[in-house]
Formats: structure tokens, sequence, C-alpha cells
């Protein structure tokens, strides 16, 4: 018999039942979270996002509508952007009682109560300046905006919402808003944490999608510097100890050596943000005919679990409910 000396790797290659036996890594639809942008106004409205193809601003009911459709096609979890008709220095209607985001969960939950409704806890989209805190000047204050954060995240919890998501970036944000919900009452409420999200070039349509482009100057001095690895996770760090459930890096594709860094040091469930850009570039491309679209799609998300995410978000899933079926 003829001795090889090679690895012979593809035998484990030859059919399509033979790859899916051995395959190490399976993304499934409970691994993704759909975002949506709800407006207030029209409550039938649906607006395309013209730099995102296939999202859309909407309103109530047609969010709830939306939803109720994806979920009956196996979406688990949704995160909410509010837009506001009006906006003030204070972004007073980010923790509104009877703001848009706080509708929109209560909307969602009477709708599809097994859904879970993550919120986005931030205020750049409420604040007339677009900055996610509050400022004087020029300056983004930081302690100041840790109430309005905390304030914010209890309103959500009482229009029912089942996780918050803070996104602003302000130091100390995870503490105060724990403290807050714990002292409200809502203890069992989990905080996931953007906790290592950078000053990204990649969010340039969700600024368009939300509304929430700074009046003035940049995020770089919250956000993190793209170049710096060592300061995610000192990021991370920082967040489990003040109380977060779930960790978030974003954006993904660009920072898989972060989530897959992060992954090697932390047992709390991981989330990964597949941001506006990085969809966006997806979808330019398959509207040239330039690839196929469904096949780069769930490569870059199975990449991203690969890395280490236990959980996706991204502008995808409702398609991708469709592709994995």
């Amino acid at each position: 018999m003829a001795k090889t000396d090679f690895f012979r790797g593809r035998r484990l290659r030859q059919t399509a039942t033979m790859r899916a036996l051995v395959r190490e890594t399976v993304l499934r639809p409970e691994d993704l979270i759909q975002p949506y942008f709800v407006a207030e106004g029209d409550r039938h409205a649906s607006r395309p996002i013209g730099s995102m193809p296939g999202q859309h601003q909407l309103g109530l009911e047609a969010l709830t509508a939306r939803v109720s459709q994806a979920v009956d096609n196996g979406l688990h979890a949704v995160m909410l952007f509010g837009i506001p008709e009006s906006k003030d220095p204070q972004g007073s209607q980010a923790y509104a009682p009877e703001g848009i985001v706080q509708e929109a969960v209560r909307r969602l939950k009477a709708a599809v109560p097994e859904l879970t409704v993550i919120t986005d806890v931030c205020l750049c989209e409420f604040t007339s300046h677009g900055h996610c805190g509050l400022v004087d000047g020029q300056q983004v204050l930081n302690d100041p905006t840790l109430e309005l954060l905390a304030a914010t995240a209890v309103s959500h919890a009482e229009a029912g919402a089942d996780i918050v998501a803070p996104s602003d970036m302000m130091d100390g944000r995870v503490q105060a808003i724990r403290l807050a919900l714990d002292t409200a009452g809502f203890q069992q409420t989990p905080i996931m944490s953007y906790a290592v999200k950078y000053a990204s070039a990649f969010y340039g349509p969700f600024r368009e999608a939300a509304e929430s482009a700074p009046q003035f100057g940049d995020r770089k001095t919250y956000q993190m510097d793209p170049s710096n690895a060592r300061e995610g996770l000192r990021e991370a760090e920082a967040d489990t100890a003040e109380g977060a459930d779930f960790l978030m890096v974003k954006p993904a594709l660009a920072y898989l050596d972060i989530l897959s860094q992060l992954r090697q040091r932390s047992t709390l469930p991981l989330a990964a943000y597949h941001v506006s850009g990085e969809y966006s570039l997806i979808k330019a491309a398959a509207q040239q005919g330039w690839i196929d679209e469904q096949a780069v799609a769930l490569e870059s998300l199975t990449s991203i679990k690969r890395a280490g995410a236990d959980l996706i978000l991204t502008y995808f899933a409702e398609q991708a409910l469709d592709w994995l079926s």
C-alpha cells in the first residue's frame, strides 16, 4: 500500500452533508438581533433610508406590523432606536415617559409578548446638538450626563423593555444605570453595554437613519480610537465590574480581533454590532452585481460568530432568517 506523507483535509469536504457534519461554527436565527428605527409622527409611515437599502424609518403601526411579520418568520430579538419630532439640548424626549421609544416598547410587548425588546440608551438621537451627552460649549460633559442616561434606562424598563443597552460611552454609565434600575425595582433588567465602541467611519449611514449626526466636532473624545486594542479590553473590564450583563463590540467586521481577544478574557455573553456601513457596503456592491449578496452577508455574519460573538446585531437579520430556513 502506498504511503502518503501529507494531510488529506479534503476527505471531510467531499459532500454538503459531510461538510455540515464537521462544521465548527453554525449561524442560527436565535443569534440575530434586528435593529429598527421608529419615528414619531405618522404612525403608518415607512420611509426608506437612502444609504441603507431595505431599511426604513417606521411609524408605530408600521413598526408593529413589520416586527410581527419578522417574528412569525423566526426573529427573536430587536434593538430599538427612536427618532423624535422635537429635540432640545438636554435630549428630554429620550427619558420622557411617552417618548417614541417608550411607546414602541409598549406596543411591541403587547403585540408580540415573546419578543425580546432591547432599547438603545443614548441621547444623540434626541439632542439638538447631536452629541451623546450634555454639552458645555464645545465640551461633552461626562458626569452630568449619567443621571439622564439612568433616567432613560429606567423609563425604558418601566415601558417593558427586556434589556437596556447604553451606547453613549460616558465613563461610569453602567454603574449609574444599574443603581437606578435597582432602586426603581428593576433588579432583573439586564444591561447590554456597548463596552467597546470605536469612533468608526463605518457609522455614516446610521447617522442618516437616526438623524443623529453631531452638529459640531466629532465623538472622538468619548468613543474609542480605532488604533487601540488594550484600551478596549480595559473598557470591557470596567463595564463588567460596574454590573454589565452583556458586552458588545462595535463595529464588528473591522474589529474581529478585538472580539476574539475579549472572548478569551470574558465569560459574559458577547454581542457584536454589524454596523450600517458594513451593511451598506455589501448592499451597494450587490446592487452593482459585483458580489453575491446572500453569500457575502452570511459569510460575514458567520465570521462574527466564529470570532466569538454569541449575539449579532445586524440589518441583515430579517433576510438572514429566510436564507437560514
